[in-house]
């Protein structure tokens, strides 16, 4: 069979080699389909900010936002349709997720830069095209705007006269409001999920699974992430996902990926820390370990549930002779064929 790379079949870009957009104390660099075309149904951006910077109040119209932190400590409001205000904290490892509507803002609190990977499930979403608190105020006319904040026209004067996008603020003490008192500690909060903490699936064949879906986190409705380490050599077998489109941000290491479009189309390509991969619903894939040290991928899917079929799973459920006259093979070889789910090969 003819291997095809990824001048035929793109399903790979390299996000942090992208030209980033740079403000007031924050970078981001974003990917959709107008980018990557592969990626109809995910978007996905990388963002850093500096201490006390923010992403200002904003919201999003046509996308939910899923988020994976990387570094730093973060603090996020979000104001939901009822008028509830939720503030939490967080840290590398954590997972935030705001519906698709949600006001919200973004901000590094802690001493050193934060980064972060969002994701939104809508291939056409662009980190250009939200709805920032400042663009809008700044629209209308002054004397709305001042009957709207209870502030005089001169002082709508002083307010920015564009969009700020990335604002520089100062890193919150606990005495500012940092976070909204609880009245009992827990490790999961309406928006919030520590998917570092979670206990990991250890797979034989060397590696470990962390994977959060709305079973875990109630209102991640349209987004489940996981959090995947294989060891060198190892290979995630080959498998499909039938509900969902798959979106790839590789943390750490090497890895090949192979991508099976049906009618005889297949492409591989090499990856790498900050390449981001994209395999559509129901295409048949694998990932390799080719580096030496461990690989770590955060990978995403457009749907609250997670589900995978995997070739091992799917042969070992067939009789014997069924499968000796599908390949046209003797029972001797099908004997040598996975007898059980593998999932990981090392």
């Amino acid at each position: 069979m003819k291997i095809v790379m990824s001048d035929t079949i793109n399903f790979k870009y390299r996000l942090e080699a992208a030209t980033p957009r740079t403000g007031n104390g924050g970078i981001t660099r974003g990917v959709s389909v107008n980018e990557f075309p592969i990626s109809k149904n995910i978007a996905g951006v990388s963002m850093w900010l500096e201490p006390g910077a923010m992403r200002e109040l904003h919201w999003h119209a046509n996308a939910a936002e899923w988020a994976y932190v990387l570094k730093g400590k973060m603090r996020t409001t979000v104001v939901d349709p009822q008028g509830n205000t939720h503030i939490d904290l967080f840290s590398a490892g954590d997972v935030w997720y705001f519906p698709r509507g949600y006001g919200h803002v973004l901000q590094c609190v802690g001493e050193e830069q934060c980064h972060f990977i969002l994701i939104f499930d809508n291939g056409n979403f662009s980190e250009d095209h939200t709805f920032s608190i400042t663009d809008f105020i700044s629209c209308v006319p002054p004397e709305i705007a001042a009957q709207n904040l209870g502030i005089t026209t001169s002082e709508v004067a002083m307010l920015p006269r564009k969009e700020v996008y990335f604002a520089q603020g100062q890193v919150p003490s606990i005495r500012s409001g940092l976070a909204f008192p609880v009245n009992a500690p827990s490790l999961v909060s309406a928006h919030r999920y520590p998917l570092s903490a979670q206990q990991p699936r250890l797979v034989p064949g060397g590696g470990i699974q962390r994977v959060v879906t709305q079973a875990e986190f109630p209102i991640a409705a349209t987004i489940t992430g996981t959090l995947f380490e294989i060891e060198p050599g190892g290979l995630r077998e080959m498998h499909w996902h039938p509900n969902a489109d798959e979106w790839q941000y590789i943390i750490q290491g090497r890895a090949e990926i192979g991508l099976f479009l049906a009618q005889h189309n297949f492409a591989k390509d090499n990856f790498e820390a900050g390449d981001v991969g994209y395999i559509p619903m129901g295409a048949g894939h694998y990932i390799k370990n080719t580096g030496e040290e461990d690989l770590v991928i955060l990978i995403a899917f457009n749907s609250g549930r997670y589900e995978a079929i995997d070739l091992s799973s799917w042969l070992s459920g067939n009789p014997d002779d069924l499968l000796e006259g599908n390949f046209g093979v003797p029972a001797d070889i099908i004997d040598k064929f996975p007898r059980k789910d593998r999932f990981l090969i090392p």
